[in-house]
């Protein structure tokens, strides 16, 4: 008996990134700038729905790819418009661990929780 062919050839490589076309079209999608959306895709690489996001300015700015400012910026601009939430602050120690900020990205599930959808407020 031979294997069933994915009918999806581009869900070979490793899974599919989406976002719903409702909140792609919604004005405050639009309004954001280029890096923010970009941020966006790159924060839902990293989720799941059992736990927060680990994810910093710097690892933003290398893959965007920006300046820090932009990063923090971009950062600020998906907080504000309500498509992420702050979870835990970084903490930087340089005789202990250190830990980067996490994230919570409100469009998607979290904690097994319906997604709050604060974007759609702004």
């Amino acid at each position: 008996m031979g294997k069933k062919k994915n009918p999806l050839p581009f869900d070979r490589a490793g899974g599919v990134i989406t976002l719903q076309r409702r909140l792609i079209e919604s004005d405050v999608y639009l309004r954001l700038s280029p890096p923010a959306k970009v941020l966006m895709t790159l924060l839902q690489v990293h989720w799941a729905n059992d736990k927060p996001i680990g994810y910093g300015i710097r690892e933003a700015a290398d893959k965007i790819p920006c300046s820090r400012r932009t990063a923090m910026s971009a950062f600020k601009e998906l907080t504000e418009a309500g498509f992420i939430t702050m979870v835990n602050e970084s903490l930087f120690n340089s005789r202990t661990t250190s830990k980067t900020r996490t994230w919570k990205l409100n469009w998607l599930l979290y904690k097994y929780k319906q997604a709050t959808n604060e974007w759609k407020s702004n």
